[in-house]
């Protein structure tokens, strides 16, 4: 019986991670593994095998369906904050300007200006297109006349992975479903 997995080329069968509570290690970026990776886990019995691709790969002495889900055996703490990253002061700021709402030509902004005593810190930054971050220049958005939609705060990991939510990735296996939950409604 044909089925398309068994024409996937084995570095297009990544393995999605889930925590050992089996819930995704991350959504955004999406928690997914090299199926060497996955492998090398599963015989350092690291993890369980969830799911698996119809691909296999072979040694000499074992053939192997390349694990498409895999859960890890012990439990990984999340942090609570995130790192100061500009990716993830994307992701809080869900990759729109906070004083237009453009998705384009992101950078970042200081709510209050370094040269007036600003710092480099989540509560100071928020996300901007290079347009209005010119537009603001060296002024506090009260002197430059723009609002940002939303105060800046320092986000929870929590947080971040409800953002992420929304954004799925173009590609999602079908063995996958099951563990990811897109912003979708559950039936009752």
């Amino acid at each position: 019986m044909y089925h398309p997995d068994l024409i996937r080329h084995p570095e297009n069968c990544p393995a999605l991670v889930l925590n050992a509570d089996y819930t995704p290690l991350s959504y955004y970026p999406l928690s997914l593994w090299p199926w060497q990776t996955a492998i090398k886990a599963v015989f350092l019995d690291r993890v369980d095998i969830v799911s698996s691709y119809e691909r296999e790969v072979h040694s000499p002495s074992l053939q192997m369906k390349i694990p498409s889900v895999i859960a890890l055996k012990q439990y990984v703490r999340p942090s609570e904050h995130p790192a100061f990253t500009r990716f993830n002061l994307f992701l809080r700021d869900r990759f729109a300007c906070q004083y237009c709402g453009s998705g384009n030509d992101l950078t970042f902004d200081h709510v209050v200006p370094r040269r007036a005593g600003g710092r480099t810190t989540w509560e100071n930054v928020a996300t901007a297109c290079s347009p209005c971050n010119l537009r603001k220049g060296g002024r506090t958005p009260k002197e430059a006349g723009m609002r940002l939609h939303v105060t800046p705060i320092r986000p929870t990991s929590w947080q971040l992975q409800e953002h992420g939510r929304a954004f799925p990735p173009n590609y999602l296996h079908e063995s996958w479903h099951d563990w990811l939950y897109w912003d979708v409604e559950l039936l009752a």
